[in-house]
């Protein structure tokens, strides 16, 4: 059976499926801790590479953990520091920066060098004491060939390996039981090579972990969702796996992947667009309207138009955000027009409230997929 709970080592059950956004430097732009809450989102993601470099693990420490850091008391995973060796590592240093060893990162801008290694993620992440710990591994680029697909598999396959390890050492060190444990998730590369993907799949699977994520860019050259590979892993590994489409955000997406059985996401998307004045809006008049197994169960409302100074209405009926409760669209437009920092907080707002419903509305489906 499917699990049914995403449990954090403060004791916490967030219902699946869940959604975390990112908040990769320790905040979520524009908001604070207590504005996240106030959305009923359960988790954010936090990114190991950037806060190994700033503010570091001494500071970490200090603090006794992240949450503590940001003064957030939900549930927090931290990401590995995988997709930097594409983004930054591979970007600016070419493939050579990638060894078995580790990764070299050369920042831009600078001649600081990082070594960046499956012992420093790992070890970085229980610094972090998040509620589950990612492995290290090596980004398949949409453009790779077969060769080269093949050694981001081994590669991947090799550092899950070291990091189980190191996730055991660090947890007999620290004398954790069982329910104080974070998850330790791997990671499936492969790019749209199928039988990679599967023969990936299968190879975490005979290492251990308590959750597989979706790993690579997951859209065609075409521009659509390949849901083929979700498929592959949900096929290959165990019911209870937890499954984690890492970086999935678009709505329908999810909504897809949970009827899949993928039950936690994580995704810029609606923070950032929140920033770029681009709001979710459910196409139904209240919340108990909603209905996500409609083609168009949701559209955009980008308040950039001379008309919204002359709308009265919220944003959204089908929402109870700060934002949908108290302000009118115009009063948006209005803060948007004249770059008060305001707007992009009542938008992030708004939209962590429409991601928390969706989760919201999806546990029903979910538990159906879920059950024997």
């Amino acid at each position: 059976m499917k699990p049914s709970f995403f449990k954090t080592i403060t004791g916490q059950q967030i219902p699946l499926p869940v959604f975390f956004p990112d908040a990769t430097r320790a905040v979520l732009k524009t908001l604070d801790s207590t504005d996240i809450a106030s959305t009923k989102t359960p988790g954010v993601l936090v990114n190991t590479f950037h806060l190994y470099n700033t503010p570091g693990g001494s500071v970490i420490k200090e603090h006794q953990g992240v949450r503590n850091f940001m003064n957030w008391n939900g549930g927090c995973i931290s990401d590995s520091g995988g997709f930097q060796v594409m983004s930054v590592a591979k970007q600016f240093s070419g493939n050579d920066s990638v060894t078995d060893k580790g990764v070299t990162f050369k920042l831009p801008g600078t001649s600081k060098k990082i070594i960046f290694t499956p012992q420093i993620s790992i070890d970085f992440q229980f610094i972090l004491k998040t509620d589950m710990v990612v492995v290290l591994d090596d980004f398949t680029d949409l453009q790779a060939n077969e060769q080269r697909q093949r050694e981001t598999v081994e590669r991947t396959i090799k550092w899950a390996k070291e990091c189980k390890k190191i996730f055991v050492k660090n947890c007999e060190q620290r004398k954790l039981p069982p329910e104080k444990r974070p998850y330790l998730l791997g990671v499936v590369q492969g790019g749209h090579n199928l039988e990679l993907r599967r023969e990936c799949t299968e190879r975490l699977v005979e290492i251990g972990f308590d959750g597989l994520g979706y790993g690579g860019w997951p859209m065609t050259d075409d521009g659509d969702f390949n849901f083929d590979i979700p498929k592959v892993i949900g096929e290959n590994c165990p019911d209870d796996y937890l499954l984690y489409g890492l970086g999935v955000g678009k709505p329908q997406e999810i909504v897809q992947m949970v009827k899949m059985g993928w039950n936690v996401f994580d995704c810029v998307l609606p923070t950032r667009d929140a920033r770029h004045k681009r709001l979710y809006v459910y196409n139904a008049e209240t919340i108990d309207h909603i209905d996500v197994n409609q083609d168009k169960f949701y559209s955009y409302f980008v308040p950039d138009k001379e008309k919204y100074y002359h709308d009265q209405l919220p944003v959204s009926g089908a929402c109870d955000c700060l934002l949908c409760q108290h302000y009118t669209r115009a009063y948006l437009r209005h803060l948007f027009s004249i770059g008060e920092m305001t707007s992009g907080r009542l938008a992030t707002i708004h939209n962590l409230r429409f991601y928390s419903i969706l989760m919201e509305k999806l546990r029903p489906i979910y538990e159906k997929v879920s059950q024997p």
